[in-house]
């Protein structure tokens, strides 16, 4: 029964005083005769007598009326510690329900279910004032992961695997779409919000996100740093990132709302069937999420899809002529071999920026880097297998001329010298780990035929091959001296000279 104001009850104190029977009383006051009847009951068991002091206050009438001198009243008494509860609601799976039977199982006497609630409900109330969000039409999309996963088989192996889902929810229709992936990476965070667009029809002006790693680089509540590659998407649907204020639940509430919906309404129902592939896990989604937009609403009394037909498609702006292609930004420093290292492979970029900061974007198949803005270098993205990839162009003069070299045109250019130059060239290119690091060798060795000859030249190798010499400056001292002049005599045909003065091989071992 709803209490009467004490203004009220002064007029029924007074109207009883003049006679008036309880009917006249009820309808004086505009309450039905049961309650007046009520009152009245309770003012002859306070024995108050009448006219009432004219010092007496309202807070000691009430509690005459209401707080009998008998004792403290079972309900007083069985008050519920609202703090207490306030703090236990916030654990994991606690519910009211479940703490009013813990009261119950204390307090038998105390409050029904409906009261119970009531009265937290008024508590809760003279807590912090929270803002009431209105959404305009268009202006708006909230998106989030839920923590419930859903489990994906292995047809081959058995394996389970937990896939993630992903939640978008629109602000003034409460259009919903959900999807499930494989994880909350980049990649299938930036394609979940392309397909949720392409749901929807159109793109709103405002994409309003959880401070998720792979869509903010730094939670921040003055200034959150939005990823590279998260900006780059939203530029091309025309929208803005805003991410939530870290630790503020309450800025995204509408998407949270949509995901326990979701957990209920989709992963809740699935969660006896078994799945062999994300394909047929999302088939399934994307059955019960019709089921949730066409849903009429007890208190709209209309579905999520009607309203969003009739209010929201038309605020929407339009979906570009082409779907974004995911890319990834990475920055890097420009190494001092004038390549940057992009997945374990090595990209040049112009040699006049060495030591430079870049930004390199990648693709399934290219890779572009920038520099303060401007593409500065493209390339086909290549394998990870440690290796360079460079444009001529970018390399300096000095590097560039050695660059167009190879061990096979060495030999060919030393072959057309004589046979001892183009084995002195191979063997050089032999001995070294990388036959780069004799490349100067053999270059310098070959420019000896210029100045001293092709013939004295051959002599000269001849020469280095018999002693073991195999450097540019040991054929450079021989001509130099002229020792490719005294060619070693062939050992003559015969047996061995034998005597007593010569050691022999057995000496030296």
């Amino acid at each position: 029964m709803k209490r009467l104001t004490m203004r009220k009850i002064r007029e029924a104190l007074r109207l009883h005083a003049s006679g008036l029977s309880t009917r006249k009383i009820a309808t004086s006051l505009g309450v039905g005769q049961s309650t007046a009847s009520e009152y009245l009951k309770r003012i002859e068991r306070a024995a108050l007598t009448l006219p009432l002091a004219a010092e007496m206050t309202d807070g000691e009438l009430e509690a005459l009326l209401f707080h009998p001198a008998g004792g403290v009243s079972r309900l007083v008494e069985a008050q519920p510690d609202w703090p207490t509860i306030h703090r236990e609601l916030k654990r994991p799976g606690v519910t009211l329900s479940l703490l009013w039977e813990e009261y119950r199982a204390v307090h038998p006497d105390g409050y029904g279910y409906s009261r119970f609630c009531d009265l937290h409900r008024r508590w809760n109330g003279r807590l912090t004032p929270v803002m009431r969000q209105h959404h305009v039409a268009g202006e708006r999309v909230f998106v989030d992961y839920a923590g419930t996963t859903l489990a994906v088989i292995d047809a081959g192996t058995g394996e389970v695997r937990q896939a993630q889902l992903f939640v978008a929810t629109l602000g003034a229709s409460n259009l919903t779409y959900a999807e499930a992936s494989w994880s909350q990476s980049l990649s299938d965070w930036i394609g979940a919000h392309c397909r949720a667009f392409s749901y929807f029809g159109g793109v709103p002006a405002q994409v309003v996100c959880d401070n998720l790693k792979s869509g903010v680089t730094k939670a921040c509540f003055f200034e959150p740093a939005v990823n590279r590659t998260y900006a780059d998407m939203a530029a091309h649907y025309g929208t803005a990132v805003v991410p939530a204020r870290p630790y503020k639940p309450k800025d995204k509430a509408k998407v949270e709302v949509a995901v326990q919906i979701a957990e209920r309404w989709i992963a809740a129902r699935l969660r006896n069937q078994q799945f062999f592939s994300l394909a047929e896990l999302n088939a399934a989604i994307r059955s019960l999420l019709d089921r949730l937009n066409d849903r009429v609403t007890r208190h709209l009394g209309a579905s999520r899809r009607a309203l969003f037909n009739q209010v929201e498609r038309s605020a929407l702006r339009p979906l570009p002529a082409e779907p974004y292609v995911f890319s990834e930004w990475k920055q890097c420093t420009v190494g001092l071999d004038y390549h940057v290292e992009v997945d374990k492979h090595y990209y040049s970029v112009p040699h006049s920026l060495l030591r430079e900061k870049v930004w390199v974007r990648l693709t399934a198949r290219t890779v572009e880097i920038f520099h303060h803005g401007k593409r500065v270098a493209a390339h086909a993205r290549t394998s990870s297998n440690r290796k360079h990839t460079t444009i001529a162009d970018h390399m300096p003069a000095s590097h560039r001329r050695y660059s167009e070299w190879s061990p096979q045109r060495l030999k060919n250019w030393a072959a057309k010298i004589g046979p001892n130059t183009a084995t002195l060239v191979e063997v050089i290119l032999r001995d070294r780990s990388h036959p780069e690091q004799g490349f100067r060798s053999c270059l310098g060795i070959m420019r000896l035929a210029k100045p001293h000859g092709a013939e004295a030249l051959e002599a000269a190798c001849e020469r280095a091959l018999t002693i073991g010499a195999r450097s540019y400056s040991s054929v450079n001292f021989i001509l130099k001296n002229n020792l490719h002049r005294n060619r070693p005599e062939p050992a003559a045909d015969g047996p061995a000279i034998q005597h007593g003065n010569i050691r022999g091989p057995g000496y030296f071992h």
